[in-house]
């Protein structure tokens, strides 16, 4: 019985005992505030470069000129030239109508014999003068006045010729008339008469526009006209004959073409409504087919954007757009420190910033989002290349 006592004391001594040895032999643990690591930032190390500056607008394709055919004397429509279709191409002086010129031709036939009428009345003149001073000399006395000579009358039939020529030529012209040839080199955009048809003056017979090139009108704000090398219009002013040069872009049938252009001029009025200036790019050859003859042509009514080339400046630092501070800075990383630092901006666009001062070259820039940031924080850089920063701003 005290046996069965006894036993369950020494193992609580032995275990009380025990515990009492491990808590003196116990390691003391020294207490130590958590170390927080230094936040990791990318950098982008940063050096001057040569860009050339863009400015980006769109815009739609229009002929340099357009015009309306129009008759110029009455009868019917005999031939119609088969490019004389909506769409049809032609050129300079191709014969695109034929007006019934049978009438015309009358005309002249008879303008021709007025005039030799009138020059057989002027010929009879002159030698009837011609005897009359012969008479006078025999028979007369002094000199012989005008009305003698016959000179009102030489002069009367020199003013019938003259009329006569003038009948012959206005009977020309409307023969002429009666064959539309083309203006200039261009294209049918509608045909509005047809063969059997008559039409009278001023009936109009079909609207036409050039194509040896065409021009697109190209808004941008006034403030990007401070990125391309374009003067202002004074009066008495020569104009430059080229501008700065120009890359249309345009999706047709799938695919994404580019056009070379050049800035024509600068229209004369600002709009009231946009605040807007408008260049007049100018396209040479736009249905001219190239060697490939891969690209189509740059048709009339198409939209472009546009990718006016600009001012080349020197020294200047890209950066992405992503790292500006609200507050018109950069964060720039030193010794593992960050430091905010003051910039003077050239441009900015959606994806890209460029820097003429305040920066200098190697500096590192960083391009992680940090929402508090004090003045000599310590922080840990990776390093990314320009190219990467550029094109992957802050992902």
């Amino acid at each position: 019985m005290k046996r069965n006592i006894l036993l369950p004391i020494l193992i609580l001594v032995i275990g009380i005992g025990g515990g009492a040895a491990l808590f003196a032999s116990r390691d003391v643990v020294e207490i130590r505030p958590p170390e927080i690591p230094p936040p990791l930032v990318r950098v982008t190390t940063i050096h001057p470069h040569q860009v050339q500056l863009t400015v980006t607008t769109q815009g739609t394709v229009t002929p340099r000129t357009e015009s309306t055919l129009v008759a110029e004397v009455a009868g019917q429509i005999k031939t119609v030239s088969p490019a004389f279709a909506n769409g049809g191409f032609f050129e300079k002086g191709d014969l695109l109508l034929t007006i019934d010129p049978r009438d015309y031709e009358v005309a002249v036939s008879q303008a021709q014999v007025q005039v030799a009428q009138a020059e057989l009345a002027i010929s009879r003149e002159k030698e009837e003068s011609n005897i009359a001073l012969q008479e006078w000399e025999r028979m007369g006395r002094g000199l012989p006045n005008d009305l003698v000579l016959r000179k009102p009358q030489i002069a009367q039939a020199q003013a019938g010729l003259e009329a006569a020529r003038g009948s012959l030529h206005r009977a020309a012209l409307n023969l002429e008339r009666s064959r539309i040839r083309a203006p200039y080199a261009g294209r049918v955009r509608s045909k509005i008469a047809d063969v059997g048809q008559y039409v009278g003056p001023g009936s109009v017979l079909g609207r036409v526009y050039a194509v040896d090139y065409a021009e697109v009108r190209l808004p941008i704000p006034d403030q990007d006209l401070a990125y391309l090398d374009i003067g202002f219009d004074y009066r008495s002013q020569k104009v430059a004959k080229h501008g700065p040069a120009v890359k249309l872009h345009a999706k047709f049938a799938g695919q994404t073409h580019t056009w070379e252009a050049h800035i024509e001029r600068v229209e004369g009025e600002v709009d009231p409504r946009s605040r807007m200036i408008n260049l007049v790019a100018r396209v040479e050859d736009p249905y001219g087919q190239i060697e490939a003859g891969t690209r189509p042509p740059l048709a009339v009514g198409m939209f472009v954007t546009a990718e006016v080339l600009g001012k080349t400046v020197e020294n200047v630092y890209s950066i992405p757009r992503s790292a500006l501070r609200p507050n018109g800075t950069v964060l720039v990383v030193t010794n593992d420190r960050l430091f905010h630092r003051t910039v003077e901006l050239l441009r900015k666009d959606e994806e890209e910033a460029i820097v003429s001062a305040g920066l200098s070259a190697g500096d590192q820039i960083c391009l992680s989002p940090l929402d508090m940031v004090v003045d000599g924080m310590s922080v840990r850089s990776q390093v990314t290349s320009e190219a990467e920063a550029r094109l992957g701003g802050l992902k």
